[in-house]
C-alpha cells in the first residue's frame, strides 16, 4: 500500500520541519518533501526538533517547485483554513483520510500539501490539489502551528493503520465479577442500608437501589473488588458477610 507523501510548501522555520517529521513518524508516515524552504535544509535545528525521526525516515527530498514535488503523485490533497473560489471537493480531515486510504489501497500515489507558517497555501498551490481538507476548529481562534496541522491530519490516517482497541482493561490476577457475586454484594448492601435506616421511606427503596446498581454496573467490578467492598461493609458494620473474602 502506498502511504501518503507529506509536502511542506515554503516552510519558514527549520524547527517546524523537524517537528513535522516527528509528528509524521508518530503516525506511521515517513515520506517528507519540501518545496523551497526558507532556511537551508538539512538544518541543525530541524534535526534537534525531530528527536531522531530523520534517522528512521528516507532522506527528505527538496524541490524548487510544487510541480516538481508532485511529479509522481496521482491524487493531491491540500489543507486550507480559508474558503477558496475554486470548484473542488472539500472534506473534513477524517473523511479525507477515509478517501485517501481507499486510494492508497488501490495503489494510487497520494500527497497532502501544507502551506507555510505565515500565509498557508496560495491559490496557485491550491490549483495543484484535487481535494481540499479542512479542520473544524474554534472559529474565533483557528490558528495552528504547521506541525500541529500535520499531526492532526496524519493521526486521522493512522487510525486506518494502527489497530488499537478503544478500551483495554488490565484485570491482572482478578477476573470480572459474575452476576452471582454482584447480586450477593447488592443484596448485602441493601440489607445493611435498610438496617441503618438509609432509606427515608419504603417507597424510596426500589428507586435508590436501582440507582446504586446502575452505579456499580458502570464500574464493571472484578471479583477482588466485590470482596474488598464486602470488607468495607464488614468494617463499617462490625458484621462479617456470608460470602468468602
Amino acid at each position: 500500500m502506498n502511504k501518503p507523501v507529506i509536502i511542506l510548501v515554503k516552510p519558514q522555520l527549520a524547527e517546524n520541519i523537524g517537528a513535522t517529521a516527528r509528528a509524521m513518524l508518530n503516525c506511521g508516515l515517513a515520506d517528507l518533501r519540501l518545496v523551497a524552504p526558507k532556511q537551508e535544509f538539512p538544518h541543525e535545528r530541524a534535526n534537534a526538533m525531530s528527536v531522531g525521526a530523520f534517522d528512521k525516515m528516507p532522506p527528505v527530498e527538496v524541490f524548487d517547485s510544487l510541480e516538481g514535488a508532485c511529479h509522481d503523485i496521482t491524487t493531491v490533497y491540500a489543507t486550507t483554513a480559508r474558503k477558496r473560489d475554486m470548484v473542488k471537493p472539500v472534506m473534513h480531515a477524517s473523511s479525507a483520510m477515509d478517501d485517501l486510504f481507499k486510494r492508497a489501497q488501490s495503489g494510487e500515489k497520494t500527497a497532502i500539501l501544507f502551506g507555510g507558517e505565515r500565509a498557508g497555501l496560495d491559490n496557485k498551490d491550491i490549483s495543484f490539489a484535487d481535494i481540499l481538507i479542512t479542520i473544524p476548529l474554534n472559529p474565533e481562534f483557528s490558528s495552528l502551528n504547521l506541525a500541529q496541522a500535520v499531526l492532526l491530519v496524519s493521526y486521522e490516517w493512522s487510525k486506518h493503520t494502527f489497530d488499537a482497541p478503544d478500551e483495554d482493561i488490565n484485570y491482572k490476577d482478578s477476573i470480572p465479577a459474575s452476576g452471582e457475586k454482584t447480586a450477593e454484594l447488592y443484596s448485602r448492601l441493601e440489607s445493611e442500608l435498610a438496617a441503618h435506616k438509609f432509606f427515608r421511606t419504603p417507597e424510596m427503596r426500589p428507586t435508590m437501589m436501582n440507582n446504586i446498581r446502575s452505579m456499580f454496573s458502570r464500574m464493571q467490578m472484578t471479583e477482588q473488588e466485590t470482596k474488598t467492598f464486602h470488607g468495607i461493609i464488614s468494617c463499617l458494620t462490625g458484621k462479617k458477610g456470608n460470602t468468602s473474602q
